[in-house]
C-alpha cells in the first residue's frame, strides 16, 4: 500500500503479464492481431466508425489535424485551459492556435466565445472533454452549421457520454490518450485516432503509418505514429474493466459532492445535464490552493493542479498576440484556484472516508 493516498494507482494483473509475454515470444511486436483488434474494440466501444492505436495522445492531434489538411495560414480554435498539446500540436502543422474562454461552470469551451473567435481562417476546432467533462452539445451545433471540422480531444475522457452517445462519436475526428494516468492506460505511452465521417474512417490508419495504402504506396503526407502490439494488447485487457472503473470514480465523486456541498470554503464540480461525466480528475476551487495542498499532504493525501499556467500565458507563446493577462479571464481565474484530489477506482473506501474527512476538516 501507498504511504499517501496517490492521485493515481496503476491496475496491473496477471491476463496483462502472460499476454505481455505472449507477445514477446511470438516475436510480432508491431502491426500484428492485438493491433487491429484493440482498434476495432476501442472503435465500437466509442460508437466511432474507425479507429486506429497510434503512439500517443500528442502524435494523433497531429495527425488530425493533418488529415483536416490544416496548414500555414490557418487558425484553430483551442481553449487554453488544457494540457498543452492540445494547442501545440497545432502549431506543429504551421497553423496558429486561437485561444478561447471557458465556461466557468464546467471548465470547458464556452460556445458564445468559439461563435465569436471563428473567422475566415478558421479551418478546425479542437474541444476538449477536460477532466472527464463532456462539451457543451452547442459546440458540434455551431461546428456543423459553419462547415468547421471538430476534433474532440477526449485525451480524458474515456467512456463518458453526452445525451446518452459515448464521447469520441461526435466530432469529425476524435483523439484518446492511454499515459499511464489516464483512466485507461497501455504500459507506456498511447493513444488512438478515431473517425466519425466515412470520408476520413479510412485514412485513419494510414495517418499514422506514413500516409500509406499498401507496403511500398504512400498517398499523403503520413508520420510512423504506430502503438506497439504489447501495448495493444495491454489495451484490449484494460478496456474490459473501462465501464466499472467509470462506475466506481462517478461513485466515489458522488460521495464528494453529498460530503463538501455545504462547505463555504470552496466550489465542487457540477456534471453537465445529460452527461456522464468520466471523473478523470475531481477538481475543487480554492481560494488559499497552497495552504490547503499543504494539509492534505500533511495527512498522506496526495493533490495536484490541473493546470497552474493556461496556454496563453505559456513562454512558449510569448509573441501570440494573446499572450497577456486578462486576455481568458475565466481561465485564469480558474487556473488559480483549481487542485485535484484522489478520485481513481482503486481507492478503497477507507481512503474515500478518509480523503473525505480530511477537505471536511480543512479550516481555511
Amino acid at each position: 500500500m501507498d504511504k499517501n493516498i496517490p492521485l493515481g494507482r496503476m491496475f496491473i494483473d496477471d491476463e496483462m503479464r502472460n499476454t505481455v509475454s505472449e507477445v514477446l515470444d511470438s516475436g510480432r511486436w508491431i502491426k500484428g492481431p492485438h493491433s487491429k483488434a484493440f482498434g476495432n474494440e476501442w472503435a465500437e466501444y466509442c460508437g466511432a466508425l474507425a479507429c486506429t492505436p497510434c503512439s500517443n495522445g500528442s502524435t494523433a492531434l497531429i495527425a488530425a489535424l493533418r488529415l483536416l489538411d490544416v496548414k500555414i495560414g490557418d487558425e484553430v480554435i483551442v481553449p487554453s485551459h488544457t494540457f498543452i498539446a492540445s494547442s501545440t500540436c497545432i502549431d506543429q502543422v504551421g497553423a496558429t492556435p486561437v485561444f478561447v474562454d471557458v465556461e466557468e461552470e464546467y471548465h470547458t469551451l464556452c460556445p458564445d466565445a468559439v461563435e465569436a473567435a471563428i473567422s475566415s481562417r478558421t479551418k478546425a476546432i479542437i474541444a476538449v472533454h477536460l477532466y472527464g467533462q463532456p462539451i457543451n452539445p452547442r459546440i458540434f451545433e455551431i461546428s456543423k452549421s459553419q462547415g468547421i471540422p471538430l476534433i474532440e480531444d477526449s485525451a480524458q475522457a474515456h467512456g463518458a457520454e453526452i445525451n446518452g452517445r459515448r464521447i469520441g462519436s461526435l466530432g469529425d475526428l476524435a483523439t484518446f490518450s492511454f499515459f499511464p494516468s489516464k483512466n485507461m492506460a497501455v504500459g507506456g505511452d498511447g493513444g488512438a485516432l478515431l473517425a466519425n465521417r466515412p470520408d476520413l474512417a479510412d485514412k485513419v490508419g494510414m495517418a499514422i503509418d506514413h500516409g500509406r495504402l499498401d507496403k511500398y504506396r504512400h498517398d499523403f503526407l503520413g508520420s510512423n505514429f504506430r502503438l506497439s502490439e504489447m501495448q495493444c494488447a495491454v489495451g484490449r485487457i484494460q478496456l474490459k474493466h473501462l465501464s466499472s472503473w467509470v462506475e466506481r470514480r462517478n461513485d466515489i465523486a458522488e460521495k464528494y459532492n453529498d460530503a463538501f456541498a455545504e462547505l463555504n470554503w470552496t466550489t465542487i464540480p457540477i456534471v453537465r445535464p445529460g452527461a456522464l461525466h468520466a471523473w478523470h480528475q475531481y477538481v475543487l476551487r480554492v481560494s488559499d490552493r497552497e495552504k490547503f495542498m499543504k494539509y492534505m499532504s500533511q495527512n498522506g493525501i496526495s493533490t495536484g493542479i490541473h493546470y497552474p499556467l493556461p496556454c496563453h500565458l505559456q513562454p512558449l507563446y510569448e509573441n501570440h498576440p494573446q499572450h497577456f493577462e486578462g486576455a481568458l479571464p475565466i481561465t485564469e481565474q480558474i487556473c488559480n484556484t483549481v487542485v485535484s484530489i484522489p478520485v481513481h477506482p482503486h481507492l478503497t473506501d477507507e481512503e474515500v472516508e478518509k480523503i473525505i474527512s480530511t477537505v471536511v476538516s480543512f479550516n481555511p
